[in-house]
């Protein structure tokens, strides 16, 4: 049976969140919880009666205001392997997992699929909600399904590939199901050596292995080396990452900014084209553009910075400014990657 007394011993009153997200901006939420257990977090939402919100690394979120409710950090941790063949491994990992030191684990494993999402900030919990990708991959190219309680019936539920709408950047958890459920574990097909496809299409990847042979291990240092010296480590430089999707436009739209920017860089599928939001940002010179203690990363354009005491306000400005600019010269507009709260 429920005891709400052993609940209530580590809720904590006027929490401060600023260790709990990337961009390091100050904000207070009324209550705060750390959940390491699914049967405490079913617990937990049967004896609230607050607004929530729900946190894992804090690296895809920006503060503007103060939160009267009750954040739940989810902090529960294990992977565990729930099926293998002589191919393949399924593998299970816990929301509350560090995304990175998971990519390592399958690596120092010998499993392939995740290499190219090496050094993604945040948590497993969050990945399908954004449906994280970098250098080609993206989690949908692994995913099998995510298990997940729904909040207001504290049903335990499980959604399968097809009924998640991995799309790029996007799901079934950011739209038409935004804000109903928290994934708890998520279920990713690997491969084993002698069976990995791997992505080394980006040229940045192809000059740093050379000559060798790719790897998983390989593509996963190069990942990392490029990485860390095109982002702030946000340690050390509050920001959560890319700040914007790169903007999808059409076949005819692109042909037109193409007469006017020759050298507009571009990735062209079948039906549209995607334009990379640092190139559109970089070209008016914003790089390294600062108000007060809220910037432009000077090394990557698509990284909004927090200097020191930025606050969340002060950088959506930043954001908004950004916005409108890019929207005036070249017709598009960009779209937050990152929640604004």
């Amino acid at each position: 049976m429920f005891d709400y007394l052993t609940i209530i011993m580590v809720f904590k009153e006027n929490f401060s969140i600023k260790r709990i997200n990337t961009f390091g901006v100050d904000a207070k939420s009324n209550r705060y919880i750390k959940i390491s257990k699914t049967s405490d977090l079913i617990n937990v939402l049967k004896s609230n009666d607050l607004p929530i919100r729900i946190v894992g690394g804090g690296s895809n979120v920006l503060w503007t205001k103060d939160f009267n409710g009750l954040t739940i950090h989810i902090a529960n941790k294990g992977i565990s392997i729930i099926k293998e063949t002589s191919k393949k491994v399924v593998v299970e990992v816990q929301s509350g997992e560090n995304w990175h030191d998971f990519v390592i684990w399958s690596i120092n494993n010998g499993y392939g699929g995740l290499e190219n999402l090496s050094l993604i900030p945040g948590y497993v919990g969050a990945a399908p909600i954004q449906n994280i990708g970098a250098y080609g991959v993206e989690l949908a190219d692994v995913f099998i399904s995510c298990s997940t309680i729904e909040i207001n019936t504290l049903k335990q539920k499980q959604f399968n590939y097809s009924e998640c709408n991995l799309d790029y950047r996007d799901s079934i958890f950011k739209n038409e199901n935004k804000g109903e459920y928290i994934i708890t574990s998520i279920i990713l097909v690997l491969t084993k050596n002698g069976f990995h496809k791997l992505n080394t299409d980006y040229d940045e990847i192809k000059s740093i292995i050379g000559k060798e042979m790719p790897t998983p291990k390989n593509i996963s240092d190069a990942v990392i080396k490029i990485r860390l010296s095109k982002l702030p480590n946000p340690e050390k430089v509050g920001n959560c990452g890319s700040f914007f999707k790169n903007p999808i436009i059409s076949k005819s739209f692109f042909k037109k900014l193409k007469s006017r920017y020759h050298e507009i860089p571009n990735y062209t599928s079948k039906n549209d084209v995607k334009i990379p939001a640092a190139w559109l940002i970089d070209n008016l010179n914003l790089k390294g553009y600062r108000v007060g203690d809220a910037g432009i990363d000077e090394n990557h354009a698509l990284v909004l910075v927090n200097y020191g005491n930025a606050s969340g306000k002060e950088i959506l400005k930043l954001a908004n400014e950004i916005i409108t600019k890019v929207k005036f010269v070249y017709g598009i507009k960009l779209i937050p990657e990152v929640n604004i709260w």
